[in-house]
C-alpha cells in the first residue's frame, strides 16, 4: 500500500516554502512558490541554506483567504496507540502560515475580514478530535478494508479514502490534483479514537472504539438538521469497535444521523425551538438517497429512533415512521423507542426492553471477524442506524448497550471469556469499557453541540444515573443554550469556510461579513436593560408614598417586559446566525 511521509521539515524562504520528507532514504521535497501558489517536486539540494528550517508533523493542506492562500501545517501530534501495528496520532497543535509576506495589501476592512476569517479556521482546528495514521486509512472499517481488490491496495492513502470522512479534503484540493505530491497528503478524519489494552481471564487483547464524523452536511446543532438535496444527513456518524487478540481480529459498526429528511429548528432565544418539517421540499427524494446510499456501503437497516413521541418531537417520529412505510423496502426495519418516556424516574433497566426487542436482528446482522489463520469467520451484513433529536446523548447510551452485546460474542468466540461469562461482571473492564464510550459521547457532543454530552454518568462512571449526573446535565444544557443562541453563527461559518461550503474568491470584493445587524439588535436590548435597572433602582429607593413607588416600579416593569416579549417574539433577529452561506429557509 502507498504510505504518505512520517516526518518533515519546513524551510521557509521569503519566495518559496519547501516541505522536506525527512522518513529514511527519502529526498522528495515539496516546493511551493509563494507568489504564483504553484506546487512542485523537487529534491533536498534545491533547499537553499539560508532558508528558516523547522520541524513539522504533517500538512492539513491551504486555503485561500482575503490576504491570499495560506499553509496549514500540524505543529504538534501525540500518539493515540497502534493499530494492527500502524501508529495512529491525534493532532495537537497547528501553524496557519499566509503566503505574503506582509498584508501591507489589504484596506482596513478587508485586513478585518481577513482576522475573522483566520479566527474562524482557528476555532475548527482547535475543535479536539483530528486523527491521522502515514501508513493505515483510517477512513474506512476493517471489513471495508478486506473486501479491496489489489487496484485499490496499490492507491495513495488519499485516493483510497472514503470521502465522507476526511475532513481536509478541501484542503488537499490542490495536492490531489498531482498525483506526484500524494506522499505528502494526510487524509485527517474528526471524532474520536481511543485504543486500550485490556486483560480478561489473564488474556491481554486491544480495545479500540473509532467515530468518524462525516464532513458532508456538518455543522452545529441548531443550523445543520435533516438532508441535503444529495441525501447526505447532518451529524452523521460512523462508530466502530474493535477487538484484536493473538492475531484475530473483529469489528461492530453502527451509524448515527439526525433524520433524513427535510426539518429545521433554527435558533430563536427559546429553550428548545420547535422543529419546523417543510412543506415546499419533496421529502422522499432525499429521503431515498439516503438509504441507497446507506443499503449500498452498509447493507440490512434497522432505525431505532429515539424521539419522544409526544409534543414538538411526535410529528418528526411520524413522519419518519411513514416515509420508511412509503420506501416499502424489506431491507429497512424501523423501531421507535421513547427513550425519556421509558426511562423516566431514572428506570434505565428498562433500555433492556430495546436491546431485547433487536436482539434477533443483531445476531443476523453478525460482525466482521477474522481468526488467527487469516480466515474471515463472520461478515457483518447489516448496520443499526440510531437518532434521537441531536444524535447524540439517547443516541450514544444505546449504541454502548448494542456495543457491549456484540463484543460479549465476540470475546466468547475468541476464547477470552469463559462460557457463562458476561462482560458486566469483569469490573476492570467494565470501567474502561464504560469510560470510553462516556468520552465518545463527550466528544461528539462538543463537535456538534458545543459542549460534553448529557446522560454520561449512565454510559460510564457509575452505570447508574445520579443525581450529580443530572446537575451536571442541567449545567452542560445552559452552556449549550448560550452557544446555540449567541457563538454557534460563527461556529458554522467556521465548519463551511473550512470545508469549502464558503469560498473566498480573489475579486477583493466585498465578503458576506459585511451584513450589518438590524437597528433592533442592540436598540431594544438596551431598552429593556435600562428599564430593568430603573424598575431595581425604584424598589430599592421608594418614593414619598407607596403608590408612587408602585406606580413607577408597574411602567418600568411593563417597558421592560414588553421590551422582552418583543425581543423574544423576533428571536431569530437576535441570536447569532451564520452569515458566508445562504441555508434554504424552511416554510
Amino acid at each position: 500500500m502507498a504510505t504518505a511521509y512520517e516526518r518533515y521539515n519546513l524551510h521557509t524562504t521569503p519566495e518559496k516554502f519547501f516541505i522536506e520528507a525527512c522518513d529514511e532514504g527519502a529526498d522528495a521535497v515539496l516546493a511551493i512558490d509563494r507568489v504564483s501558489n504553484e506546487m512542485t517536486l523537487t529534491g533536498r539540494k534545491d533547499v537553499p541554506p539560508s532558508a528558516v528550517t523547522r520541524p513539522i508533523c504533517g500538512i492539513m493542506g491551504t486555503i485561500r483567504l482575503v490576504a491570499g492562500m495560506y499553509l496549514i501545517v500540524i505543529t504538534r501530534k501525540r500518539n493515540v496507540g497502534s493499530l494492527l501495528g500502524h501508529a495512529v496520532w491525534k493532532c495537537v497543535d497547528f501553524d496557519v502560515i499566509s503566503y505574503k509576506k506582509t498584508l501591507l495589501h489589504l484596506s482596513e476592512v478587508q485586513s478585518q475580514e481577513n482576522k475573522s476569517f483566520l479566527s474562524m479556521l482557528n476555532n475548527v482546528l482547535t475543535t479536539d478530535g483530528f486523527y491521522f495514521c502515514t501508513d493505515f486509512d483510517l477512513t474506512h472499517t476493517l471489513q471495508r478494508l478486506a473486501n479491496t481488490s489489489p487496484d485499490f491496495q496499490e492507491m495513495s492513502l488519499l485516493e483510497r479514502a472514503d470521502q465522507r470522512f476526511v475532513w481536509n479534503g478541501n484542503l488537499l484540493r490542490e495536492l490531489a490534483g498531482q498525483p506526484e505530491l500524494h506522499k505528502f497528503a494526510l487524509p485527517v478524519v474528526h471524532g474520536y479514537i481511543v485504543m486500550k489494552p485490556c486483560r480478561i481471564n489473564g488474556k491481554i487483547f486491544e480495545w479500540i472504539l473509532i467515530s468518524r464524523r462525516s464532513c458532508f452536511r456538518a455543522g452545529v446543532r441548531y443550523y445543520v438538521r435533516g438532508i441535503d438535496s444529495e441525501g447526505h444527513a447532518a451529524n452523521f456518524v460512523e462508530t466502530e469497535q474493535i477487538v484484536l487478540y493473538e492475531g484475530a481480529k473483529a469489528s461492530f459498526v453502527q451509524t448515527r444521523g439526525s433524520m433524513p429528511f427535510y426539518w429545521s429548528q433554527r435558533p430563536n432565544l427559546k429553550y428548545k425551538p420547535k422543529p419546523i418539517i417543510s412543506k415546499t421540499m419533496t421529502h422522499l427524494d432525499g429521503f431515498q438517497r439516503h438509504f441507497d446510499s446507506q443499503l449500498l456501503i452498509y447493507g440490512k437497516q434497522t432505525i431505532l429512533n429515539l424521539v419522544n413521541q409526544k409534543g414538538s418531537e411526535k410529528p418528526l417520529e411520524q413522519a419518519f415512521a411513514k416515509m420508511v412505510s412509503g420506501m416499502n423496502n424489506g431491507m429497512l426495519n424501523y423501531i421507535a423507542f421513547d427513550f425519556h418516556k421509558e426511562c423516566s424516574h431514572m428506570r434505565w433497566d428498562r433500555l433492556q426492553i430495546l436491546v431485547d426487542a433487536v436482539a434477533e436482528m443483531q445476531d443476523e446482522y453478525s460482525y466482521f471477524m477474522v481468526n488467527s489463520e487469516g480466515k474471515t469467520v463472520a461478515q457483518q451484513r447489516g448496520v443499526f442506524r440510531s437518532n434521537c433529536m441531536d444524535c447524540l446523548d439517547r443516541t450514544n447510551v444505546i449504541q454502548s448497550l448494542l456495543a457491549r452485546r456484540s463484543l460479549q460474542s465476540q470475546l466468547q468466540r475468541m476464547g477470552v471469556l469463559n462460557v457463562g461469562q458476561r462482560i458486566e461482571e469483569q469490573a476492570e473492564f467494565e470501567k474502561i469499557y464504560k469510560n470510553a464510550w462516556a468520552d465518545n459521547a463527550n466528544a461528539c457532543a462538543v463537535q456538534y453541540a458545543g459542549t460534553g454530552a448529557l446522560k454520561t454518568d449512565f454510559t460510564s462512571r457509575t452505570g447508574k444515573r445520579t443525581r450529580w449526573g443530572l446537575l451536571m446535565d442541567g449545567w452542560n444544557s445552559m452552556i449549550r443554550y448560550y452557544k446555540n443562541n449567541f457563538s454557534d453563527g460563527f461556529r458554522q461559518d467556521s465548519i463551511d469556510l473550512f470545508l469549502g461550503n464558503f469560498a473566498v474568491d480573489d475579486s477583493n470584493g466585498p465578503t458576506p461579513l459585511r451584513v450589518q445587524k438590524d437597528w433592533k439588535f442592540l436598540t431594544l436590548p438596551i431598552i429593556m436593560l435600562v428599564a430593568f435597572s430603573m424598575c431595581i433602582v425604584c424598589l430599592l429607593m421608594a418614593g414619598d408614598t407607596w403608590t408612587e413607588t408602585l406606580a413607577y416600579v408597574t411602567f418600568w416593569g411593563a417597558a421592560s417586559a414588553i421590551t422582552a416579549t418583543i425581543i423574544l417574539f423576533n428571536g431569530q433577529d437576535f441570536v447569532d446566525a451564520p452569515k458566508l452561506v445562504h441555508k434554504e429557509k424552511m416554510d
